[in-house]
């Protein structure tokens, strides 16, 4: 650990939500020491030892939270799909629509015939605009590419987009999003494409920090979804999965077995598949925006999630055709509305929660020893975050590698 007396930056005169404990974890005219990007200090600003900073700043009373966490999103995409959303609401099904070649496989076509630089230049506005709702760590999935090469660009352009900006970005393989067309009648080697090639491939080359799997009866049983994580548990890489979005396919529960980071979504999880996340510790991370989108009226177990004490992470799941929101904060007000969070668990799900669901265990809140991402904001108490929509509160954001 940084010595304290080694201090870059000393913040002072700021209101402090560490997330680290009930009650936002409040300090009231609190101190944050930062030495090396890390926290070397932080309390009341009347325990503060008398020590010298290279710099010291006073925050006049804002509020400072841990930077928020984008655990679970599809930023990075060829094309969009806003005609779709025009013919859904002039009647048009989903059915119709995928029948006349529109749905995911549009996307699909999209990003294959897209270059790297293409999707770099179409995905950065959309990280800026997380960086510019708070986020300093962004989770980015692969899963429009469906085929060892395009999936391999995806990947790339994601670890391109971390290395371009101080943000962290955090990369998923999620190849098996759904049967590409190459394998329409033939899901398992597509399976056995992914195993035996893609993943060595990924893991050679350092592209992906976990692997992701959609299981559902429109993409993989749990059969096929076991094979794949036990492959990537074998290669040293963690697993998520999306499940029970749609049916309750035991997704929650196979999770669980493979000890995943998360299980996302979780509409309609059974009380024994929370029950075996809450004993394998996985998150449950929650993702509004397309249960706005699709018009879902079935809500995840919350109640079972909170009486198990499994931590609950809020997440944009920005992508083209679910959840076109690319909004963090749009996030937390939806979970608060639609799913009756409230502002504190808004708050910790898009940072502690999040944190856990990316097996990051250097952030999230804000103690001595954590990485000094930070959010500085100009409100009159953390509840504001999940409550106005559309108000520009953010001052900055303070990441590690910059300070």
């Amino acid at each position: 650990m940084v010595p304290f007396n080694a201090m870059d930056l000393l913040l002072t005169d700021a209101r402090i939500a560490t997330m680290a404990g009930e009650d936002y974890g409040v300090i009231d005219d609190g101190a944050v020491a930062i030495a090396e990007g890390k926290i070397t200090w932080i309390g009341p600003r009347s325990e503060l030892p008398a020590t010298a900073a290279r710099t010291t700043r006073s925050l006049a009373g804002r509020w400072i939270t841990p930077a928020l966490i984008d655990c679970h999103t599809h930023l990075v995409f060829g094309g969009d799909r806003a005609d779709e959303f025009e013919q859904r609401l002039r009647g048009a099904s989903y059915e119709d629509v995928a029948r006349a070649g529109g749905g995911i496989m549009s996307t699909v076509r999209a990003t294959r015939a897209a270059s790297a630089d293409a999707l770099y230049a179409a995905a950065l506005p959309r990280v800026q605009a997380l960086a510019a709702e708070g986020a300093g760590t962004i989770e980015i999935k692969s899963g429009y590419g469906l085929s060892i090469e395009s999936e391999l660009k995806m990947l790339s352009v994601a670890r391109q987009l971390g290395e371009a900006t101080p943000l962290t970005i955090r990369t998923t393989l999620l190849a098996a999003h759904t049967v590409p067309p190459e394998f329409k009648d033939n899901a398992d080697a597509y399976i056995d494409l992914i195993c035996d090639e893609l993943l060595p491939e990924v893991v050679a080359g350092g592209l992906a920090d976990a692997v992701d799997a959609y299981c559902e009866s429109i993409a993989f049983n749990a059969d096929q979804v076991a094979r794949l994580f036990a492959r990537a548990t074998d290669l040293g890489l963690p697993v998520k999965l999306h499940a029970d979005q749609l049916s309750d396919g035991n997704g929650a529960a196979l999770a669980a077995r493979f000890d995943a980071l998360s299980a996302d979504h979780l509409e309609y999880s059974s009380s024994a598949g929370i029950e075996a996340m809450a004993a394998s510790g996985a998150v449950a991370v929650l993702l509004p925006g397309a249960y706005l989108t699709l018009g879902e009226t079935r809500l995840p177990p919350i109640a079972a999630m909170r009486e198990l004490g499994v931590p609950i992470a809020v997440a944009s799941d920005c992508n083209p055709g679910t959840s076109p929101i690319c909004s963090i904060r749009t996030a937390m007000m939806l979970a608060a509305r639609q799913f009756r969070l409230t502002p504190e668990e808004c708050l910790a799900g898009t940072t502690r929660a999040a944190a856990q669901a990316l097996g990051l265990a250097d952030r999230g809140t804000l103690e001595i020893g954590k990485r000094a991402d930070l959010a500085v904001w100009n409100i009159s108490h953390p509840r504001e975050l999940a409550y106005w929509v559309g108000t520009p509160q953010l001052t900055e954001v303070m990441l590690a590698e910059t300070l």
